[in-house]
Order: C-alpha cells, then structure tokens, then sequence
C-alpha cells in the first residue's frame, strides 16, 4: 500500500478520510511512546486530529495535543519523541494531510514504508490496559523565542525596516509577524487570521496569488515575505513589488550559512531543480554542494553527514522555497527563512545580497507521457541527452541533469504525480535549449510509447 508522497501523505479529504487517519495513527504509534500532534487551519482539521489521536492512543502511545500550529513548531515540538502534524500545506481547501516526524526530522523512506506496511496489515491495538492518554499542549510561544534568538546570531536589527507579510489566512499568521516584530522590524501584516477557506488568495504564494502583497509592498516596504498554509515555505518579494526568484533566495541564504558554518568542509544540500547559481555562491563561500531526490532533503542530510568526515559539516539544505536551518533544527521551515532574511537585508539590503547572484533566464516546460512510459523514456534520454549536449556535464542520478559550459544548466525527470517529463532549462540561450529539449523528449516519448 502507497500512502506517502514527495511531503507525507496528502490528497482530497474524500480519500485522507478520519478512517485512514485513525489507521495511520495507531500505525505510527507503534513506532514510540510519546507524540505531540499538531494542526494547521483547515476545516477538516478537528476531525482528522481526534482520529489520529484515538490511532495514537489505543497503539499505547501518550499524546500532547499542539491545536492549531505552523508545521515547523510541530517539528520544534518534536525534538526528543515523535510528532504528527494534519496540514495539506499549499494545497486547496478540500485537501488534507498527515505528516509524521521523529526529533524534528520528517519521517524517512523507510519509516514510510513501515508505516504503510502496517496501515495495510492492519496494526492491532493494544491490550485496552495499555491505552496511551492525551493533554493540551502550547508550543508556538517557546518556537517564537527560539526563532528570534537564532535569528538574532544572523544580520543586523532591522530596525526602521518596514516588512509586510503576507499570511494567506494560513498558520504563519501567529508566527512571522511576531517573531519579526520581536527582532524589531515594522511589521506590516497581510491576510493574517487563519482560516481553512483561504478567503484572501490561494494557499500556495505565487507571483500570482500574491499580487495584493506585491501592490501594497511597492511604495510603501522595504520587503515583502510570503507564507503557504503551514509556513514552510517562503517567498521574498522586493521594495518594487517584484518577485525575487525562490533559486536567488536560496542562493543567497546558503552562502550566508555556508560562511557562518564553522565546519572545515561544509555542505549545502539540496535538489536537482535547483540553480547552478547556488553552486557558484556556495563554492565562493568555501563549500559544495550534494543533490538529493526531490521532497528527501531530511534523507540528504543524513546521507551528507554519514558520507563526510570529522571536517565535513551541513550548513544548509533547501530546495526551492523551502529551507532547512540545519544549525537550528531538522526541518523544514519559513518563519526562520523570513527571520534570517530580514536581518541580512538589514545589515547589506536585499541589492546587495542579490548582486553577486547571477540570474540567468530560466523557464520551465512539461511533455505529456504516459506514467507507464516514463521509464523506458527516462532510459532513452540518459543516452540522447548528452548526445545533443556533448560538452554538457552529466549526472543520471536524479532524471538526467545538464551542466552546460555557460554556467548554465538543463534537468529533465519524470513528474512523480501527474503523467508528464519535467524540464527545467536556465540558460543565457534559454529559449533555443527548451525548444531542442522538447524535441528531444518528445522523441523519446514516441519511442516508448
């Protein structure tokens, strides 16, 4: 049974139902003794809560019910026992999700695979003498502090900064603001009461659903931040109201870490859809990169540290808008990102930061392929690929990624969700590459098909 996606597991509420929540719990369960369960805004929260509780409890588990949390306190919460937090992230409304953590570290592969092994053998419960019980817990107020004293290692105060962020009624909204107005930023709040409707724009901040918080940023903020519905991810938006692009966010983000790490060898990880940009910053500040399979950076940071020596040390993980502080915690976490952000912009402003940033064009584009094709198609392009690109670097690892001689890069991989072959081209010749790759892919689908 396949329950676990890229980020948990995740769909309509007409599949992540109170019954599978009442089997994943009493699945998971098995795996610890005591849980803290949180849950972001949603309006099917309540319910699948309860059911993953009562899962929890008749495993033998003892629950600490967080209420309505941003993920990344969830995670916080975790540290030294388990957690399961009910969000669908930057999913729509009718969608919901479960999540599970061990020590502030998103459930890997294998764990999945245990979990979902046992929600399809049906998990006994325990003898009813052995039932676990549940108590409320708050842990958003000891998260916040513990953010604003990691932030305030990084940067200036950002005083006399004005910052609006933009919540989109999603479970920021009792996090950024304050810990921004903590580090002494002019906050400027936007959509910042949760609500499960998402009434103000879609959950997920693009340059799109953002378009309120970019109109109110130019002329009147220094920056604008923008959260999904758990504040895990983030997106920076500029005093002109221009989205900055999520690879120079992280770009810029890495190299600070990667300056601040005091390891003799440190390590960014991140994905294979991420910037050669990164490359460059990282290596500029005395450290390299790893890649890892999109949706596993928890797993690459593991792998890094396993593989490293005593010298090597993990700076930084992250894949587009998504970040991982590894010098404060395990996972995943977009109040830290605006934290840390903010206060770098403060000490340089955001041209500063970006200027050593090269941004090349970049574009995206996706070839129809049937799922039960992708392989055949991915084994056909592993040899064409570099056959059109013969100067190109290669690595199949993770789809076949092109390092081009300009600095730029090519990645093609087969979508895990949806029956199409991803591209990613960035490229001062971007427009021509994406034509050839669509051609090449296209080619290659007809073959396999």
């Amino acid at each position: 049974m396949k329950l676990f996606g890229t980020a948990g597991i995740r769909g309509p509420v007409t599949e992540v139902t109170p019954d599978l929540a009442l089997a994943v719990g009493r699945a998971v369960g098995a795996d610890g003794e005591e849980f803290v369960v949180g849950r972001d805004g949603r309006v099917t929260g309540p319910a699948l809560e309860n059911a993953v509780v009562a899962g929890l409890e008749s495993a033998g588990a003892d629950v600490e019910r967080a209420g309505q949390v941003p993920t990344p306190a969830l995670a916080f919460a975790s540290r030294g026992r388990r957690g399961v937090m009910l969000t669908a992230s930057h999913n729509p409304p009718p969608d919901n999700g479960v999540k599970a953590f061990v020590d502030g570290v998103e459930y890997d592969r294998t764990a999945e695979r245990r979990v979902e092994d046992r929600v399809g053998s049906g998990a006994d419960a325990a003898g009813w003498d052995a039932w676990g019980e549940d108590v409320r817990a708050d842990p958003l107020g000891a998260y916040r502090e513990a953010v604003v004293e990691f932030a305030r290692g990084h940067g200036a105060v950002p005083e006399g900064l004005t910052v609006a962020v933009d919540c989109g009624n999603g479970m920021a909204s009792p996090a950024t603001p304050q810990v921004l107005s903590s580090l002494g930023a002019d906050v400027r709040a936007l959509n910042a009461s949760v609500d499960g409707y998402f009434p103000a724009r879609e959950s997920k901040p693009t340059p799109e659903t953002l378009s309120d918080l970019r109109a109110f940023v130019a002329g009147r903020a220094d920056l604008g931040i923008g959260h999904d519905g758990d504040a895990d991810r983030i997106v920076i938006v500029d005093g002109d109201g221009e989205v900055v692009h999520e690879d120079t966010v992280l770009a810029i983000l890495a190299e600070h870490c990667t300056r601040a790490s005091d390891a003799a060898d440190p390590v960014v990880v991140t994905t294979p859809n991420a910037s050669a940009r990164i490359d460059e910053r990282v290596r500029a500040a005395g450290g390299r990169v790893e890649r890892v399979r999109l949706g596993a950076l928890h797993e690459g940071v593991a792998a890094a540290r396993e593989a490293g020596d005593a010298d090597t040390g993990v700076a930084f993980a992250a894949e587009p808008w998504k970040h991982i502080h590894t010098a404060f915690g395990g996972w995943i976490d977009g109040v830290v990102s605006a934290a840390v952000f903010v206060r770098l912009v403060a000490n340089k402003g955001l041209a500063a930061l970006r200027e050593p940033v090269t941004e090349r064009p970049y574009r995206k584009a996706d070839v129809r392929c049937p799922d039960d094709a992708k392989a055949a198609t991915m084994d056909r392009l592993e040899t064409v690929l570099p056959e059109t690109f013969p100067e190109a670097a290669v690595d199949t690892e993770h789809g076949v990624r092109l390092e081009l001689p300009d600095g730029g890069w090519v990645l093609v991989r087969p979508s895990g969700t949806e029956p199409y072959v991803r591209i990613y081209v960035e490229s001062e010749s971007v427009d021509g590459i994406v034509e050839t790759v669509v051609d090449v892919v296209g080619s290659a689908v007809d073959a396999a098909a």
